[in-house]
């Protein structure tokens, strides 16, 4: 019975300390396909609503569009990629580099912030892309923006990242 009540104690200190990360919904896609990312927001920054939700887009993440959400504005802050891009035929040179939702979400409630994106070739099998997310309130922000060093545990940071496993390719038949 101890062990039952020393389990749960643990078990009810650690949890919200995962929930409070910014997540994708789903966490992991195949490079060269369109990814629908999801990002949910869990929480206020120390109790206050969130007013602003600022993703940067990764270098190989191309041709982005953000979900519209209702009672929220998005702006698209457009930029120059690091190289050029092959999009059905056409280069792509620049593109969307931040997606920046205004409005207010309660810290009472949970929300999801979405967009899709096409993932090159670029991006190597195997490997986690990040994307930082900048949360702003009234009175201060949570930057979930550290990015593990290789070989490091990203739960080991206090504030890491989203991040997406880039998968193999689907095999062509």
């Amino acid at each position: 019975m101890n062990t039952i009540l020393t389990t749960l104690a643990v078990l009810a200190l650690s949890v919200p300390a995962a929930f409070a990360h910014v997540n994708f919904e789903t966490p992991q896609a195949q490079q060269g396909t369109t990814y629908l990312g999801v990002l949910g927001i869990g929480h206020g920054c120390a109790g206050e609503p969130t007013l602003k939700v600022r993703v940067q887009i990764p270098d190989g993440v191309i041709a982005v569009k953000p979900v519209p959400k209702a009672g929220w504005s998005v702006e698209i802050v457009t930029g120059a990629y690091a190289q050029s891009y092959d999009y059905y035929g056409t280069p792509m040179t620049e593109g969307v580099k931040e997606l920046i939702w205004t409005g207010e979400l309660s810290d009472a409630y949970f929300d999801q912030f979405a967009f899709r994106g096409k993932l090159t070739d670029t991006l190597a099998v195997g490997t986690t892309v990040y994307f930082p997310v900048v949360q702003e309130c009234a009175n201060g922000a949570d930057r979930w923006i550290e990015i593990p060093a290789d070989g490091q545990d990203p739960h080991d940071l206090e504030d890491p990242a989203p991040g997406l496993k880039i998968l193999a390719p689907a095999a062509k038949n």
